[in-house]
């Protein structure tokens, strides 16, 4: 039987192999590439409706019997639970870190050769779902682009294709996520560009579109052509309001500042925790205790945002220990600034306690109830009319334009969620002037700034990104022939015979890096026979500038070589000599991967 199955499995990929020379013989490249653009964009339709039907399966099934007039101690329970089965899938099951799935996409990009493991085209699906459907406080986008992109490059690696194309498929797959849950092909093409920040070719433009046309049709056939959030304009936007609306816009910024801060304040507290038992312990409790205060926190809130949107304001508070005051207009905006304050706390317990899932709901969820806490306040304090449900809108582009640091994925996302393109100068405004405060303060997205400190991301900064594919391992020359300190000077002038460079390291007996001899510096006594036996090399050697450590990143290496000025420099590892990097190998491996990186 086992030799059956074995002869049944060589006979599949010889045909395959005929299939891909058949391929690379019959259909050119770029349309090849659209062909699994358009395959890719299905697969993750599919993947992220399934997503959405799961969460909602689950929600709907533990929570349809919750009474909301009251508080209810289930939302102790359930938030925990669903953190505890999400660690045991994950530790157990999945057995790999599927956590900030778009920085990790990112981190594929930039370090893995745009490859990504086989499970993460359904790992993150089954552990988000879980996560959000038992009151987890984190949103599903996250989750999705992950699994889009897997898809994207696993389906590109099954034929066979190059890092470059992986990378455009791995866009694809994310794009076609974020369209197909939000039902936003714009909005999905604009997070590649935006937050994956691949660069915009010929090569890359029409896969892209293709995919996330794609997805969103799929979206549309199975869920019909209503926007995500239902949203009528019914008090139209007036210039008058221009002043209020900047306002808004730096109020936004500074709450993206806020939300940003706060989620990697809590993230730098789990790590210090330890034990993932401890990490679900305390993550399960601080999220369950926050969801049983204020249930508005439960899952991605969509539903709080329908209700501020279409005028229910009052409706904020259902299910909550405090439904008796929702009468209070003081109540009622304390109520929603607690959920602005709190939402980060929630989300970052949650994915810290060992939860799945991302932060595009979260920032949706802090920007709408921000843009209303925004209009209602001043309403109630200074008597204005400002419309609440308007400046909810805009309250959602502006804290995505902050947090992820995308100001044209933010209005873009905004309008196609909720069909408000009436309220596209208000959104243009808010976006800008948000994204541009919060730029002031931390020049990374809440995805990236992991990554950048660390000296792995691509930007669209075309010498740094090509600096970040370079790898210091591959420019390290090891052909400098070695000499000793207590080495005289006709050992040196042998050693010089014998090597075709003009530096030379010097070498203790532990392996470390002692100095350096230059040739031109010794040119003037190694011709000098009365000093063979009475110079040695401790005596004429050199300190080099500066020294490279393994592991170091690249733009590192030559802020180093703009610093000292110097051609060569030699590269260590904790103390011990490894080799030496020079400008013009990295000047010629820069052109390499540059001609690579930006091909068409």
């Amino acid at each position: 039987m086992k030799l059956f199955f074995t002869s049944i499995a060589k006979s599949f990929q010889d045909a395959f192999m005929v299939f891909l020379m058949w391929r690379e013989r019959h259909i050119k490249e770029k349309t090849f590439v659209i062909i699994l653009a358009l395959l890719v964009g299905i697969l993750a339709g599919v993947a992220a409706l399934v997503l959405k039907t799961l969460i909602h399966l689950i929600s709907h099934a533990l929570t349809s019997n919750i009474n909301i007039d009251e508080g209810s101690l289930l939302y102790l329970i359930y938030p925990a639970v669903g953190i505890l089965l999400t660690m045991l899938f994950v530790r157990y099951v999945v057995r790999d870190n599927i956590s900030h799935g778009v920085t990790r996409v990112l981190y594929a990009i930039s370090q893995n050769k745009s490859r990504l493991k086989r499970h993460n085209m359904y790992s993150s699906v089954i552990a988000s779902s879980i996560t959000i459907g038992f009151g987890g406080s984190v949103g599903a986008e996250g989750p999705i682009v992950y699994t889009g992109a897997a898809i994207g490059s696993n389906l590109g690696r099954v034929f066979r294709l190059s890092p470059r194309i992986l990378m455009i498929l791995v866009g694809c797959g994310a794009a076609a996520g974020i369209a197909g849950i939000f039902k936003a092909p714009i909005a999905g093409m604009l997070f590649t560009l935006e937050v994956l920040m691949l660069d915009l070719t010929t090569v890359s433009v029409m896969p892209l579109l293709i995919a996330s046309i794609t997805a969103a049709t799929v979206a549309y056939v199975a869920t019909g052509y209503d926007a995500e959030f239902f949203f009528l304009q019914s008090e139209p936007f007036v210039t008058g309001r221009i002043p209020y609306v900047i306002l808004l816009g730096l109020f936004l910024g500074f709450v993206s500042l806020y939300f940003t801060r706060s989620m990697n304040m809590m993230e730098g507290l789990f790590r210090k925790l330890g034990t993932p038992w401890r990490k679900m312990l305390v993550g399960g409790s601080v999220v369950a205790l926050l969801v049983f205060l204020f249930p508005p926190l439960y899952g991605e809130g969509y539903s709080s945002i329908i209700d501020l949107l279409s005028g229910n304001t009052e409706s904020i508070v259902n299910g909550s220990i405090f439904y008796k005051d929702r009468g209070s207009v003081w109540w009622i905006l304390g109520f929603i600034a607690a959920l602005v304050l709190l939402k980060s706390f929630a989300t970052s317990a949650t994915n810290g306690g060992g939860g799945v899932g991302g932060t595009f709901a979260p920032s949706l969820y802090v920007g709408c109830m921000a843009g209303f806490f925004f209009a209602y306040f001043i309403n109630t304090v200074f008597g204005l009319d400002l419309s609440t449900k308007n400046f909810a809108l805009m309250g959602m582009a502006g804290v995505m334009s902050g947090v992820m640091h995308a100001p044209l994925m933010g209005i873009f996302l905004t309008a196609e969620l909720t069909g408000g393109y009436e309220l596209f100068l208000p959104l243009l405004i808010v976006s800008a002037i948000s994204y541009g405060t919060i730029k002031f303060f931390e020049p990374y997205s809440i995805y990236t700034m992991r990554l950048a400190h660390e000296g792995k991301l691509i930007t669209h900064h075309k010498d740094k990104a090509v600096l970040t594919l370079l790898k210091i391992d591959n420019v390290i020359e090891t052909d400098f022939v070695a000499v000793r300190p207590d080495m005289n000077l006709k050992e040196m002038v042998n050693a010089i015979s014998r090597s075709s460079r003009n530096l030379f390291p010097v070498i203790g007996d532990d392996g470390k890096l002692l100095g350096v001899v230059i040739l031109d510096e010794i040119r003037n006594i190694m011709f000098r026979p009365d000093l063979y036996k009475r110079m040695y090399v401790n005596q004429f050697m050199s300190i080099p500038p500066a020294k490279v450590e393994v592991g170091q990143s690249m733009e590192t290496v030559m802020k180093t070589f703009d610093a000292t000025g110097a051609w060569n420099l030699p590269v260590v590892e904790e103390g011990r000599y490894v080799g030496f990097v020079s400008k013009s190998k990295i000047f010629n491996s820069y052109r390499r991967v540059l001609r690579h990186y930006s091909e068409d």
